[in-house]
């Protein structure tokens, strides 16, 4: 496990102290350490099972239950592609293959250069532009939008390709 760093872990306990008093304070604490850190490190849950006197399995079985937290570090470039019915009936496991394939990123995982990371996600809310893909938060749906998906991931790695 990658231990933090200093700053890191004052944050962490800037967080804590600032929350914990509030009325539902893991989940609002949770968000605003993956904010700052981009996932939700074993050692935040830590300090605030400490802090909060709860069991950290309490801590736990909140980062894992709500799919927007993750105990891994991301890509610069997060991918969600929607699986949902809606999304699944036209075409979305082609278009996740497809960008498993560009990116070199596996399904719910991250590319070995730390530039992309897709996660396979449930209904989005946006069934009537199905199939639905998100890229750092921007919507991208149906698949005559799939030409203009693939040129943001080609414009991605040619802004990170070495000069």
């Amino acid at each position: 496990m990658k231990k933090l760093n200093q700053k890191s872990l004052d944050f962490i306990d800037d967080v804590i102290y600032r929350q914990k008093d509030r009325m539902g304070p893991i989940k609002l604490m949770l968000h605003e350490i993956q904010e700052e850190l981009g996932y939700i490190p074993f050692e935040a849950m830590e300090k605030m099972s400490e802090a909060l006197e709860v069991p950290i399995s309490r801590i736990y079985g909140v980062v894992t239950f709500y799919t927007q937290f993750t105990t891994e570090p991301k890509g610069k470039h997060v991918i969600g592609v929607c699986l949902g019915t809606a999304c699944y009936v036209n075409g979305s496991q082609t278009i996740l293959d497809l960008l498993v394939e560009m990116t070199g990123a596996p399904v719910n995982g991250t590319s070995p250069d730390g530039l992309f990371s897709i996660d396979a996600t449930r209904c989005v809310g946006a069934c009537g532009l199905a199939p639905v893909v998100s890229v750092d938060g921007t919507v991208f749906g149906c698949t005559k939008q799939l030409e203009d998906l693939k040129m943001v991931v080609l414009n991605y790695k040619k802004e990170e390709a070495p000069v």
